[in-house]
């Protein structure tokens, strides 16, 4: 009994040191190996502000091509870094397939607004912030002029994004001039009539009043006689012809 209990200890040694001798061939023989090929994957938006090609520089590292890239040489989260300082990348996932493809899933940065600020222009990202003009795409943001600076940079960012996430005032606001006193003007896109928005505060129910307003004059075609909407008293909208 003695001797077939010491055989089988024996026996489970074996298979132990030749489970860990395969595994250690196949992980040396596989980290190895070279790369199939990168593949670059955009979430969300096909409005594309950095090209594909350029993602694909980065991920490769600006060698010719992944085929040249060893899987030992690659370090992930060197490469997810890289991309991530990239002005127009919000968040990157980078990792190989069981195949050996090098893939990248990356978000972009979503614009909100584009700022005049001089002679230069950039975007405002949905996270507030900044984001350079791309030559691969315009976005169809509000235009905004005037006194920005960092002091107003956080409530406007705000403000935009709510203009953002509603479809009615995504559509109809085109264009806010921000005032030397701090008051905002708005533009929309269907009439000539100015919006008089005041100070940036109480913005959800400036903008509520100004939905319910439009909603009912449109009915009436009285939108084409005003020339100023001022929304800085709350509780009113007042009109001017």
């Amino acid at each position: 009994m003695k001797k077939i209990i010491n055989w089988a200890n024996i026996r489970l040694i074996l298979i132990f040191v030749i489970l860990i001798s395969l595994f250690s061939f196949t992980s040396n023989r596989n980290s190895n190996r070279k790369l199939k090929k990168s593949v670059v994957v955009f979430m969300g938006d096909n409005s594309l502000f950095v090209k594909r090609e350029t993602v694909n520089k980065l991920l490769i590292e600006n060698k010719t091509n992944a085929s040249s890239i060893e899987k030992d040489k690659l370090d992930l989260n060197k490469l997810e870094n890289t991309l991530d300082s990239n002005e127009m990348i919000e968040k990157s996932d980078v990792f190989v397939s069981i195949d050996g493809v090098l893939k990248a899933v990356v978000k972009q940065k979503t614009p909100i607004a584009r700022v005049f600020v001089g002679d230069s222009s950039f975007y405002i990202g949905y996270e507030g912030s900044k984001m350079p003009l791309s030559d691969n795409f315009t976005a169809r943001v509000p235009l905004v002029s005037g006194s920005f600076n960092e002091r107003n940079r956080e409530k406007l960012t705000d403000l935009c994004r709510i203009i953002y996430d509603d479809d009615f005032l995504k559509k109809n606001i085109t264009a806010i001039q921000i005032m030397p006193n701090g008051s905002l003007k708005m533009h929309n896109r269907d009439f000539n009539y100015q919006i008089d928005f005041g100070s940036i505060i109480k913005v959800e129910d400036k903008f509520r009043n100004y939905k319910a307003f439009y909603q009912k004059a449109i009915l009436d075609s009285s939108l084409y006689h005003y020339k100023r909407i001022d929304l800085r008293f709350t509780q009113q909208v007042v009109c001017t012809k």
